[in-house]
């Protein structure tokens, strides 16, 4: 059976520590797949808050997830803190898709990565939109730091 690969850039344009707690365990006593995409949504929450942005309001449009690929390195436990790294690649008219890796902060350990295709999304008119311009020269900027 085929496996999904996801390629990670050299160096991340962004990072954020996030706690394991006992609600992200399931009955095997490690991070539960499903509330791995919840720590990754928090991630991604805060990524677009360090641009100056909410996920509703991108430059006066909001964002959807388009699709999420992942993969599973290793288990995580309650207490460990992860460290989340994103970046934005693939940046096309309407969306990109962003890439993540997460470790555990004291050994480095991977634990997942993924990818997750974004949209642009005029919640109003229910359509997707063009990627906003000065979004786009934030994002090169943002990714030269």
């Amino acid at each position: 059976m085929a496996r999904i690969q996801i390629r990670l850039p050299s160096q991340f344009a962004f990072s954020t520590d996030i706690t394991i707690y006992q609600s992200h365990l399931n009955y095997g006593g490690h991070l539960d797949n499903a509330l791995l995409l919840t720590l990754v949504s928090e991630a991604r929450v805060r990524f677009f808050k360090s641009l100056g942005y909410t996920e509703l309001n991108v430059e006066g449009v909001g964002i959807l997830v388009a699709d999420a690929a992942l993969q599973y390195r290793s288990e995580a436990f309650h207490g460990e803190v992860m460290v989340l790294r994103m970046g934005a690649t693939d940046l096309g008219h309407k969306g990109f898709d962003m890439v993540w890796s997460m470790t555990e902060q004291s050994t480095q350990r991977e634990v997942a990565r993924g990818k997750t295709g974004i949209v642009f999304f005029n919640y109003p008119n229910r359509k997707v939109v063009p990627m906003p311009d000065a979004f786009r020269d934030k994002l090169a900027w943002f990714k030269s730091i």
